[in-house]
Formats: structure tokens, C-alpha cells, sequence
């Protein structure tokens, strides 16, 4: 009727297009996680702007010391509140069962925290991140593979793809920009600080997921504010001694605990409804809020290629969020045969169930 009456038909399949990448990209929970991953990437930006700050103002290059205040308000906090709790979830009956195996996780972390910062006197503080982000999540998904058996779609690994892209952008402009100072030794840091990182996001993953919380960071506390001590007193002791407080000095410390311990409690949060893959792709752009900050205190040059590589980034962090990974068990489980796939995101779980039950009705 409508071809005889001259009028053409409209296009279903554009509009449908449309509603499907509506409902698939931009639903709630992944605008949320979204929302998280950037305010993480806020407390990243912080730790890494003091750390420059007091190497390059101040001279001061005592990475263990900055850890170790973090550690000690983990302790205060989480560690407390573990002591108070009862049954399999109280301290000591934790520290029982699992001592051994906490100690060579904060040992990972510990080490991890103390080759990054140590390595932002080496190259420049974009540079860091660029090459911990770049070598980093793809260490993370091996590691997830074959540890917390996650698969991955093809989408998942064209949006890495997509945002290591974003990432070699923000690293071309700063070469553009005459920012290339790299030294070898700074990059072998940072290469071993990266893969400490994965282990440790990885079991954080398991932990928070499979136990609790509380658990982790109260461990986290305890063992972390023990092992940084001792590191602390064998390595670091005359840097100390060599540093002239004043009080600003005194609030670059107390900043970057403070961003510190924002991100050690907050990670756990949005890992345990995501994956620790997908809060690594989120956090990439405290590359580029280290850069709008480095513009003021540092002297660096904007690019529009920093703008261009966020919206890479973004691009990317969204097309892995899109998609759920499943969760395959190992051979010689235990646990009955599942009947239905696990996933990372329980919010895209729902929306998934939700749409699928919609489709029956109709």
C-alpha cells in the first residue's frame, strides 16, 4: 500500500540498530561502572602527581615510606574491624588457616607498590603509566585464563585492542611533544612492577569474589603494614633521615595516602561486579587527568591527540562492558557441572535475563 501510494517503507533494521546499541552500550550498569572506573582512575592520578611531585620538587624518592602510611590506615580500619568479627570470618581464625598464602600476596603487593613509584624518577609520568597499562592487561587476562578461568568473546579482545590504541596515542603524543625521555632502567621497573600488579589483581579478584571484602583488606592491613616496616627500615632509612620536612612535604605524604587508601577500598567494590580486566581497561585515562594536572605543575604541552586517545579509551572500555566473559570450571573441580555460563558483571546478567524474558512474551 505504501509503494502504491508513493510513500517508501521505513527502514526497520536502522532503527532496530539503533535500540539495540542503546540497550547494549549505554544500560545503567555499565554508565555505573563507568562512573567508578573514572573515580578510581581520580585516586591513580593522585598517588602518581604526589610521587612525581616530591621526586622531582623535593628530591624525595622514598616509595616504601608512602606505602607503608597506607598500609598503616588499612591496618587501623579493616584490620580492626576483622578482629571483631565471628566465625570463619574472624581474624584469627583467618590468620590460622591462610597465613602463608596472605604473606606472599602482600609480598606481590608490597613490591608492586615499590617498583611503580620508585619508577616515576626514571621516565616521565605518562610514560610509566603508558607502559604498565600496555604490558600489564594483557599479563591480567593470561592470568585470568588460566587462574580464575575466565574466556573471553572476540569483542573482548578487539576492545583491548582497542584500548592499548588509545593508549600508543597518548605515548605518540608525548613524543610529539618532546616528552620521550625514557630510560631503560625505568622501563624494566616498570615491567616487573606491572606483572606484581596482575598477580595481585588477580588473587584480589578470587578473594573478594569468593570470600569477602573485610577479609582482604584486612589481611591486606596486617601483612602490608608489616612487610613495607621491615623493607622500609633496611632500604629506605637514610633517604628518610636525609629528607627536610616542612609542611608541604608533610601534605604530598598525606595526600597520597589518602588517594591510596581511597583506591585499595574502593577497588574491591567495583572488581567483585566486574572484573579485574575490565577495572584495569577503566582506570587507563588517569593517564590522561595525570596529564591535565602535569600541564600546571610539570610544564607539559596539551595535544588534541590526549582528547582523541580518551575517547579511544572510553570507546573501548565500553565495547569490553558490553559483553559478558564467561567463566568456564576446570576439569578436575569438584563443584557439579553448571548448567548455565558465570560472568563477570551481575548487573549485565540481569539486563540479559530481563530482555530474554521479554523476547518469550512476545
Amino acid at each position: 500500500m505504501e509503494q502504491i501510494l508513493g510513500r517508501q517503507p521505513h527502514a526497520p533494521g536502522s532503527a532496530s540498530l539503533l535500540l539495540w546499541i542503546k540497550g547494549k552500550l549505554f544500560t545503567w550498569n555499565i554508565l555505573k561502572t563507568i562512573a567508578l572506573g573514572q573515580m578510581l582512575s581520580l585516586c591513580i592520578c593522585g598517588t602518581a602527581i604526589t610521587s612525581q611531585y616530591l621526586a622531582e620538587r623535593y628530591k624525595v624518592n622514598t616509595p616504601m615510606l608512602q606505602s607503608f602510611i597506607n598500609y598503616c590506615l588499612l591496618f587501623l580500619i579493616y584490620t580492626v574491624m576483622l578482629a571483631f568479627q565471628s566465625g570463619s570470618d574472624n581474624f584469627l581464625y583467618i590468620l590460622k588457616k591462610k597465613w602463608w598464602k596472605y604473606i606472599l600476596l602482600r609480598l606481590v603487593d608490597v613490591e608492586a607498590n615499590y617498583l611503580i613509584v620508585r619508577a616515576y624518577q626514571y621516565p616521565t609520568l605518562t610514560s610509566v603509566q603508558s607502559l604498565l597499562d600496555c604490558f600489564g592487561i594483557p599479563v591480567l587476562m593470561a592470568l585470568s585464563w588460566f587462574i580464575l578461568y575466565a574466556r573471553y568473546r572476540v569483542i573482548h579482545f578487539i576492545a583491548v585492542a582497542v584500548c592499548l590504541l588509545g593508549v600508543g596515542t597518548m605515548v605518540g603524543a608525548d613524543i610529539l611533544a618532546g616528552r620521550e625521555d625514557n630510560v631503560l632502567i625505568g622501563d624494566i621497573v616498570v615491567l616487573l612492577g606491572a606483572s606484581l600488579y596482575a598477580v595481585s589483581n588477580v588473587c584480589e579478584e578470587y578473594i573478594v569474589k569468593k570470600l569477602s571484602r573485610k577479609e582482604f583488606l584486612g589481611m591486606v592491613g596486617l601483612f602490608g603494614t608489616i612487610i613495607s616496616c621491615i623493607q622500609l627500615l633496611i632500604v629506605e632509612y637514610k633517604d628518610i633521615a636525609s629528607i627536610h620536612w616542612d609542611w608541604k612535604i608533610a601534605l604530598l605524604f598525606v595526600a597520597f595516602a589518602f588517594c591510596m587508601f581511597c583506591l585499595y577500598s574502593f577497588m574491591p567494590l567495583v572488581i567483585k561486579v566486574t572484573s579485574a580486566t575490565s577495572v584495569n581497561l577503566g582506570i587507563l585515562t588517569a593517564d590522561l587527568y595525570s596529564l591535565f594536572f602535569g600541564l600546571f605543575l610539570f610544564g607539559y604541552t596539551f595535544s588534541g591527540l590526549y582528547i582523541l586517545s580518551f575517547t579511544v579509551i572510553m570507546v573501548g572500555f565500553i565495547l569490553y562492558c558490553s559483553t559478558p566473559t564467561h567463566t568456564a570450571e576446570p576439569a578436575e573441580s569438584s563443584v557439579p557441572p553448571v548448567t548455565s555460563t558465570g560472568i563477570d558483571n551481575l548487573g549485565l546478567k540481569l539486563e540479559e535475563n530481563l530482555q530474554e524474558t521479554h523476547s518469550a512474551v512476545l
